[in-house]
């Protein structure tokens, strides 16, 4: 499998560096999907998002804060770019979206039976994880569940971790996660159960709603680019674990 650094190293090499100001990049550390600290890139819709930036010689300063803080302060502020974002009804009206980068299929995962519906899990769990500010709750919110089942994440609390001691019953979250997570934990070696995918959203490149039509454009067809080329097949695919049956 290719190293998306190499790849990624390669396509910087290729852009001219803009004299402007550094566009800054608003990401929280949510592996595979994005990281702000490892040697061989910054996650599956990092890396295809810089490779855009440095396509158009863009330089980019990358924004680390808690997740909600960075949502707010990208919707009203001025060509602030975030990742990933899902793209829902509530977020819909406050930012601009430029393009998909990929879709991301959620799933329960826990250590017994696995659920084959929302009916059946909002029966059986009584706590189920998300990350906090993440789409994971609005999508839960919507299909019936109520506050008391979902329990919120915050960055740093390791969600396998409270699988194994029963602090929640499941964890709803997006598949390249829970399999990353739960493949660099101690508790590979356990059984970790899968739903079938029962939400499915598309994780955007989104801009400030005050966004430069010029950028905009730019970052969109060098996103379309990378797709049509395949880049950005082979540099999601490089943080994929193999995927065990549900």
């Amino acid at each position: 499998m290719p190293n998306p650094f190499w790849l990624l190293a390669a396509l910087l090499a290729t852009g001219t560096a803009s004299a402007n100001e550094p566009v800054k990049l608003y990401m929280p550390d949510a592996p595979p999907l994005t990281l702000h600290h490892y040697q061989g890139g910054h996650g599956m819709v990092g890396d295809v998002v810089l490779t855009a930036l440095a396509k158009i010689g863009k330089l980019t300063d990358i924004v680390a804060e808690p997740w909600s803080r960075s949502q707010m302060r990208v919707a009203k502020g001025k060509d602030l770019l975030i990742i990933p974002l899902s793209r829902t009804p509530e977020r819909e009206q406050m930012y601009t979206w430029i393009a998909s980068v990929m879709e991301l299929e959620r799933a329960f995962f826990s250590l017994d039976e696995p659920v084959t519906s929302f009916a059946q899990a909002r029966q059986r769990y009584q706590r189920i994880g998300v990350g906090m500010g993440t789409a994971q709750v609005g999508i839960l919110q919507r299909a019936g569940f109520s506050d008391e089942q979902i329990v919120q994440l915050q960055l740093g609390e390791n969600p396998a971790h409270l699988l194994i001691l029963g602090r929640i019953d499941a964890w709803f979250t997006g598949v390249p996660e829970a399999l990353y997570i739960w493949e660099n934990s101690p508790y590979r070696e356990q059984n970790l159960r899968r739903s079938p995918t029962l939400a499915s959203t598309g994780l955007y490149l989104a801009c400030s709603k005050d966004c430069d039509a010029q950028l905009v454009e730019q970052l969109r067809k060098a996103i379309s680019e990378l797709e049509q080329d395949g880049v950005s097949l082979l540099l999601r695919q490089a943080y994929l674990p193999l995927q065990p049956d549900p």
